[in-house]
């Protein structure tokens, strides 16, 4: 790449470009995750009505890329620092194409279910090497912009399969979504691997040559011997499962992670995708159910891109704080319109577009923050000797309370009414509102190896801090 000397823009553009494009290439593969974890939307209720599937078999539908996810995390956590981050993403292609050949030429549900686990099993190894990859190619001051294109990439996926499944046949959607897995593999193929991984696998002359590429310039040897220092200070000790426990630092990254991932879920964002055009429906709403998630997950894409400009700019904790604040009070509305609606003789027909504004300012306040800064700062909170491992558990314990919420939803509303969950899901933000301000640091323009000096107590001289009590994890 040519970098013209005295223009400072042409520089910045120059050195920018190959970490752009390879993000790019990288999230391609998010998107089909978002497509499969999306699917459920439009084409349960159609199941529903063409195969007369019961609404246990679609719920577990619905949450089955979930369960596959955990089997996925695990064979991904043993062999991603073994495979590399981008032979581990585009190996995920295959599963993702054969899935949607499966759900194309069948509407066997035991067919429909080993499809959806086996989506699972990638999404496993995606969310475990995309944010992985982007965190160790990106420069600082652009990490945050990134490191958003994992969600906001997800979001795509969800409003793409929204707009095709519900217009479209489920054989025909399920085709036209086969081409994005083949799309990752003719695009990410040409990009070049971690640098931080090629190091770690000693091998310092192909990492210079993969720095000289992203930075867009000959001389990398600063930040060569830079990241070699951290590395080996990181990697001192092999990393093992059991360290994310027993080492205080790592220890902290994980409980950060799994407060975050808590904050998110406890929400209830994984169950209001699954079963929108049902909430929609069940609003009685004089919109159709199409319109309504469509004109949903579009604000939520739109949203995605807005924090992702803002989130380098805000820094991480001001929109976390701003984004949970707001879903607990539209949540609430939400809430307080359904139990007016199903429990009282108040007449609300006028009324019925409520549940879809509610909706929509959730989604609007929801990813401002809370969607996708989670998903950004895994990839800067855990050291480089445990990091596949913190990847791997961070994406066990997601599916876990995700698919925990979701089933929460069916059997609340089925049982009490659809306020019971919307209300439980308030006061959680509630809950997790006071524990980010408590607890999450802010990781805005630090270095990866500034993150691990904040959490091992060093500066960047290597001296031990004292640090007073509420600086404290």
């Amino acid at each position: 790449m040519k970098i013209v000397a005295g223009s400072s823009m042409k520089l910045h553009q120059g050195k920018a470009l190959l970490q752009y494009l390879a993000s790019f290439s990288a999230t391609l593969a998010i998107i089909t995750s978002g497509m499969h974890y999306g699917w459920p939307s439009p084409s349960i209720p159609k199941l529903a009505i063409e195969e007369q599937i019961t609404g246990d078999e679609g719920s577990w539908m619905a949450v089955m890329p979930l369960l596959g996810a955990v089997l996925g995390s695990m064979m991904v956590g043993a062999t991603v620092d073994l495979l590399g981050r981008k032979r581990t993403i585009l190996v995920s292609s295959l599963p993702y194409f054969a899935t949607w050949i499966m759900i194309a030429c069948s509407r066997s549900v035991a067919v429909l279910y080993a499809a959806r686990f086996l989506a699972g099993v990638a999404d496993g190894w995606v969310f475990t090497s995309v944010p992985m990859y982007i965190c160790e190619i990106a420069e600082p001051r652009i990490r945050g912009f990134l490191g958003t294109l994992v969600p906001t990439a997800f979001i795509a996926g969800i409003l793409a399969i929204n707009v095709v499944g519900s217009y479209l046949s489920i054989t025909m959607a399920a085709l036209i979504s086969s081409t994005i897995p083949i799309l990752t593999l003719l695009t990410f193929c040409w990009m070049p691997e971690s640098p931080y991984y090629l190091l770690m696998r000693s091998n310092p002359i192909e990492a210079k040559r993969s720095l000289q590429v992203f930075r867009g310039v000959q001389d990398v040897e600063s930040e060569i011997s830079r990241l070699t220092t951290a590395l080996k200070s990181q990697m001192s000790n092999t990393g093992r499962f059991i360290d994310l426990f027993m080492v205080k630092s790592n220890r902290k990254s994980v409980l950060i992670m799994m407060l975050l991932r808590a904050a998110q879920q406890f929400s209830g964002t994984t169950a209001i995708t699954f079963y929108t055009q049902s909430i929609f429906m069940e609003s009685g709403s004089d919109i159709s159910k199409e319109t309504a998630s469509v004109t949903y997950f579009a604000v939520q894409m739109i949203m995605a891109v807005i924090c992702s400009f803002l989130v380098d700019r805000c820094g991480r904790r001001p929109l976390l704080i701003v984004s949970i604040i707001g879903s607990a009070i539209s949540l609430f509305a939400e809430g307080t319109y359904f139990y007016i609606d199903q429990n009282t003789d108040i007449d609300t027909s006028s009324f019925t577009y409520l549940p879809v504004v509610g909706l929509i300012v959730f989604v609007v306040m929801f990813t401002l923050g809370m969607q996708t800064i989670p998903l950004l700062m895994l990839g800067e909170l855990f050291a480089t000797n445990v990091k596949a491992f913190g990847m791997c558990f961070a994406d066990i314990y997601f599916s876990f309370i995700a698919t925990l919420v979701s089933k929460y939803f069916q059997i609340t509303r089925d049982t009490f009414g659809i306020y019971v969950p919307f209300y439980s899901f308030s006061v959680s933000c509630i809950i997790g509102l006071v524990l980010i301000c408590i607890f999450v640091p802010e990781t805005n323009g630090k270095t990866l190896e500034e993150i691990q000096m904040h959490f091992t107590g060093e500066n960047k001289d290597g001296v031990v801090e004292v640090k007073s009590n509420d600086e404290q994890i």
